[in-house]
This record gives C-alpha cells, structure tokens and sequence, in this order.
C-alpha cells in the first residue's frame, strides 16, 4: 500500500464534508480488522484507511491547520500501513478502571513482543514485534503501556499460508495465554494487506 502524503489530507471544511460517510466507511473496516485476544487485549489491523481516518480526526481535534503539522502526524502514522509482508496494527490493552490497571499493566509487560500468527493450523508462527519509532517510547521494564504498535513480517511461503487459512492469533505471554481463530473476512483483510 502507498504511504500518504499531504495531499491525502483533507483541509477542515473538506473532511466535515465528507466525515460522516468517511467514518461508517472506517467503522465497517474496522469490524473485519478488530481481533479480540483474550478479555483485555484487542488489535485493529491497520491498512491506509484507519491511518488516514486517524490522522484527519487527529487534525480535527487539536485544530492542525499547518502542513508542517499534518507532516508530523503523517511521519508518526505512515509506519502503520502495512506493506507487502508485513502487518501493522494497534495493539490495545483494554482497561476501564484503575484497580484493573494497577493489576493488568505491570503483568503485561512484553506483550507487545509475545503475540503470534499462527498459519496452517500451527505449521508456521509469525512472532509480533514493536513498530521501531513507538518502540522507545511505549517499551518499558516494569509496566507496559495500554497501546502498543507492532508489526507482524511474514515471509513469501506465509504470506500463501495465510491465503488459505486457517489462522489464528495467539499470545506467548506467560501471564495472559489465550488464542482466537480468524474469521474469513479477517483473513481476506490481512491476505489483502500483505500481497
């Protein structure tokens, strides 16, 4: 997929235009891309789309009006689009009360390193590892951050793995194990992504 570029962006007065269709049009994405793993963790697989849908609403909420400052947005979410072999998405620690912090956070340190793609019913796995320019800020030794953004590199012979299927994701983490198998129209998404 083609990175962005500023022309990509639309201006304020265009994006209200368009927000309303814009959004349902990321929401749908969104159903097929989103992967529950277990009771806290989620991962939005990104595509050019959800990057886009979150650079304009980054500039409609902090009012970024300059080209230098939508430059800025667009060189920390263009990491984000995936590229062929390679998956990106948002990694989401879901958590909605401090006690479940204080408990989920410090437990979870390394999971941005610890989810796979498992391919073929087990034959192959693709180990997730940290986007490199969120990687300093968002890797930490004694509690983990509640967003993570990783990358998943798969080989040619993975990449037509994952076109046939099955797949599931996984997390290794020895505090939080679980695995959830991938619907077809998720699959299609990926596959798409990365070939």
């Amino acid at each position: 997929m083609t990175k962005l570029t500023l022309d990509d962006i639309a201006d304020m007065r265009e994006y209200e235009r368009e927000r309303e269709t814009f959004r349902a049009h990321v929401i749908e994405l969104k159903k097929r891309r989103r992967v529950a793993l277990g009771p806290v963790v989620t991962l939005v697989f990104e595509n050019r789309d959800t990057i886009r849908f979150q650079i304009q609403e980054m500039a409609r909420a902090e009012r970024i009006l300059t080209d230098d400052g939508i430059q800025t947005e667009l060189d920390i979410y263009n990491p984000l689009i995936p590229e062929p072999g390679r998956l990106a998405a948002t990694l989401f620690i879901e958590l909605t009360s401090k006690d479940e912090m204080e408990r989920w956070l410090p437990t979870l340190v390394g999971i941005e390193r610890s989810v796979e793609l498992v391919l073929g019913g087990g034959a192959t796995c693709v180990r997730s590892r940290p986007e490199t320019a969120h990687e300093a800020q968002l890797t930490r030794d004694e509690i983990t951050a509640s967003v993570h953004y990783v990358w998943f590199d798969l080989a040619p012979d993975q990449v037509s793995a994952l076109a046939v299927g099955p797949a599931s994701l996984r997390s290794v983490h020895p505090a939080y194990e679980h695995e959830v198998e991938l619907g077809p129209a998720t699959i299609g998404e990926l596959h798409g992504d990365v070939s």
